[in-house]
């Protein structure tokens, strides 16, 4: 489950940012993920939960915004909307596509105290 390494390091850089900015205490977490990032939504609440426990985000809200996947086509030169990788473009036909967005996760933002 490479769910709980991803929170842990979520955490890792919320213990940074609490030094950095000087915040005592995380409120609210919102991650973006992309739905092809391979993480599970599901698992990574569980884990999140699990890894805060004793810590500065200790009973912080994980808010989890789900980042659709695109890709640009060099066949057709257009931005796409894609369900998985190697999909065909849905206007041209093309497998040249690139993904540009949907692959990721980040922290959007975060509410402190």
């Amino acid at each position: 489950m490479h769910e709980m390494s991803l929170c842990e390091g979520v955490l890792q850089v919320l213990e940074d940012e609490a030094k950095r900015q000087n915040f005592q205490r995380v409120k609210t977490v919102w991650l973006e993920i992309g739905s092809m990032s391979g993480v599970e939504v599901e698992a990574m609440r569980f884990c999140f939960d699990a890894v805060i426990r004793h810590t500065l985000a200790d009973g912080a809200k994980l808010e989890i915004i789900e980042v659709p996947a695109e890709a640009w086509c060099l066949n057709c030169a257009q931005t796409v909307t894609v369900k998985q990788r190697y999909d065909a473009c849905p206007n041209c036909g093309s497998y040249q596509l690139q993904v540009t967005r949907g692959d990721e996760m980040r922290i959007k933002e975060l509410e402190v105290e």
